[in-house]
């Protein structure tokens, strides 16, 4: 199966990626699940669990060709256009496409960013969407149109501390102990942007009110659409039950469990120093959980949405945010350009002073060919290893800014990155630990870092918060082919470079 995009398996072989995720999905950017070590739970392995029954729900997002555009896109009128600040506006406009073109075209909502959600209901045929996007990139009016893409999951001491080499090893650790001399996080809230959160001992006192951006029934698992909960319900999937990818193949291609892949990203950044299991880089910070990831993924638009309300921007129908982020992680990403939709939202946030953290991707390709990877206004990170390496996964290239440990669990699971996840497979069944690897776990280590250089000097804004990672790297103790960056980040010296 061709390496088509960073979406996996989370819950394959030990120590094995699987691929076969369309590029229109954005994936996770996990490469693999290892085993819970220490919790007698595994989520190694595949499931032959059949699908609960229950309520009826609603059907599965339609799949499509990876080089076709799905039956929603996102169109961004321009400033002088009277639909860029009207709905009824828009209502109109989409009633004239779809006299124009025989399709039946709806306007959906509006974006955090301004631009409009526009649905082609009752047709999943790519040429459908194809003709009544070129309508709209026809209006001169019309500043861009995009496809809405479908979305994957690309303390001193602790009990748990000896696992996390990626703190403290002297050869490719990110020397994070040095650097709680000078700062712990506290009172900066960072964003993630993932799967949601469950609960966990580690993380519990850590949590400010995010909010669930999934606006599809099925795919969030939770009964509903957006609400202001945004508890991770959980991914799992059968086989084939996200479509099938370009190649006809299955999606996914064998049963999964839940990956909790948002409680492990967050424990990276901010576990808490509580002498009870691990700790995160940042670990006095805030977590700001923002859900868009569920059962076969999430779409792009909810993505805009989360990054426009994460950074303190308003969304229609969604309560303000009390808590603006300092900092939004995104370890999440899928094979396509980055596109105007993105870059609006992403510019935006960086106005608003939010310092946006993605991961590169696990491809092992180049990483501009991705998204959010390849966008401005970002920091892009890919994973080195435990020897110092770029991580055999990670993606590469002139897009990537930094690179941080990730890990890599092909020959021991204490190799990855140990992190706070549910021990449950389909369910939740209580607070454990697991051992991870991925440009997804390397992604939480710069927005960690970003928030222990924001407690320490307050006035840095996004831009010198990225050139200080940047400019405080050492080179990869191992190897690395394509280019990853300034090197690998050194939290105690990136810390120092601010001064006193």
């Amino acid at each position: 199966m061709p390496r088509s995009s960073w979406a996996t398996c989370p819950n394959g072989p030990k120590g094995t990626e699987v691929h076969g995720f369309t590029p229109l999905r954005i994936s996770v950017a996990l490469a693999t699940v290892v085993a819970v070590m220490g919790t007698g739970v595994a989520f190694a392995g595949s499931s032959d669990t059949a699908r609960p029954t229950g309520p009826a729900r609603a059907s599965a997002p339609a799949a499509t060709d990876a080089t076709e555009p799905t039956q929603r896109f996102i169109v961004g009128y321009k400033s002088h256009a009277e639909e860029a600040t009207s709905n009824t506006a828009l209502v109109k406009d989409a009633e004239a496409k779809a006299a124009e073109t025989g399709e039946h075209i709806s306007f959906e909502r509006r974006l955090g960013t301004g631009a409009a959600l526009v649905d082609l209901p009752g047709t999943d045929r790519p040429q459908d969407a194809r003709e009544a996007m070129a309508a709209f990139r026809a209006d001169p009016d019309v500043a861009y149109v995009v496809p809405d893409r479908r979305v994957y999951p690309t303390a001193v001491d602790p009990a748990e501390y000896r696992y996390q080499w990626d703190l403290y090893e002297t050869h490719a650790g990110m020397n994070v102990p040095s650097a709680w001399k000078q700062a712990t996080g506290k009172g900066v809230t960072v964003a993630v942007i993932d799967t949601g959160i469950t609960r966990h001992t580690e993380l519990d006192s850590r949590l400010v009110p995010g909010y669930d951006f999934i606006s599809h029934s099925w795919t969030a698992t939770d009964g509903g659409g957006r609400d202001s909960d945004p508890s991770d319900t959980g991914d799992w999937a059968n086989r084939g039950e996200c479509g099938r990818d370009k190649n006809g193949n299955p999606v996914p291609a064998r049963n999964t469990n839940n990956s909790w892949h948002g409680t492990h990203v967050a424990g990276t950044i901010a576990a808490t120093a509580n002498g009870y299991g691990t700790v995160g880089v940042a670990h006095e910070a805030n977590i700001q959980p923002v859900r868009v990831l569920g059962k076969c993924g999430g779409s792009t638009s909810d993505i805009i949405d989360a990054i426009t309300w994460a950074s303190g921007g308003t969304v229609s129908g969604v309560p303000a945010n009390k808590y603006p982020a300092a900092v939004i992680n995104m370890s999440l990403g899928g094979e396509f350009a980055c596109d105007q939709a993105y870059n609006t939202a992403i510019k935006a946030a960086m106005d608003r002073g939010t310092t946006v953290v993605v991961a590169a991707g696990n491809d092992a390709a180049d990483a501009s060919a991705y998204s959010p990877a390849g966008c401005a206004n970002v920091i892009t990170v890919a994973a080195s290893d435990r020897e110092g390496n770029r991580a055999a996964y990670s993606n590469y290239g002139r897009a990537v800014d930094v690179t941080a440990p990730g890990g890599e669990t092909a020959v021991r699971a204490g190799d990855g990155i140990w992190s706070t996840v549910d021990k449950g497979t389909r369910a939740l069944s209580g607070e454990g630990y697991a051992s991870y690897q991925g440009t997804s776990m390397a992604a939480p280590h710069i927005a960690g870092l970003a928030a222990l250089l924001k407690q320490k000097a307050p006035s840095l804004t996004p831009a010198r918060i990225e050139q200080t990672v940047k400019d405080s790297t050492r080179g990869l103790p191992g190897s690395c082919t394509g280019g990853c960056g300034a090197g690998l980040a050194d939290a105690a010296k990136a810390l120092s470079s601010t001064g006193s």
